[in-house]
């Protein structure tokens, strides 16, 4: 059976309750990824997603100027719109049974832990790509 350590991203950008969320969008954007753990020192404490960034950002009821979306980007923190206390698994845990949490759930992505240490993050690209190698054989 293929573990999620067998297919976990390993290095993983994080991101710091306090930051302002533009410094989130800078790092996803640079890094081409859509969501990033939170740490508050070296515990997971939440997890923020673009989705969230947008939220946080846009509201469809009400206009405003360039510079209140500047002001939001700069003055919000992740910690203000991020999911607090993410689900989780271990990098043990049997690869379908993290497909079967992020399709229940319908999310797209699992930060991965091993005990109380962020040691990776395993996302629903993960699980494409390994199905398409699976499919290629």
């Amino acid at each position: 059976m293929v573990k999620v350590k067998n297919l976990m991203k390993k290095k993983v950008a994080t991101i710091s309750p306090d930051e302002p969320i533009i410094n989130a969008i800078k790092k996803m954007d640079q890094g081409g990824f859509r969501r990033l753990p939170v740490l508050d020192g070296s515990k997971l404490i939440g997890i923020v997603t673009d989705r969230d960034l947008r939220q946080a950002t846009n509201s469809p009821v009400v206009f405003h100027e360039t510079s209140y979306d500047k002001y939001l980007l700069n003055e919000l923190t992740v910690g203000s719109c991020m999911t607090r206390k993410p689900l989780t698994v271990s990098p043990d845990t049997d690869l379908i049974e993290a497909a079967r949490i992020m399709e229940h759930e319908k999310i797209g992505g699992l930060p991965v832990l091993d005990g109380e240490i962020l040691v990776g993050i395993i996302t629903t690209s993960d699980l494409i790509n390994h199905l398409i190698e699976i499919l290629e054989k």
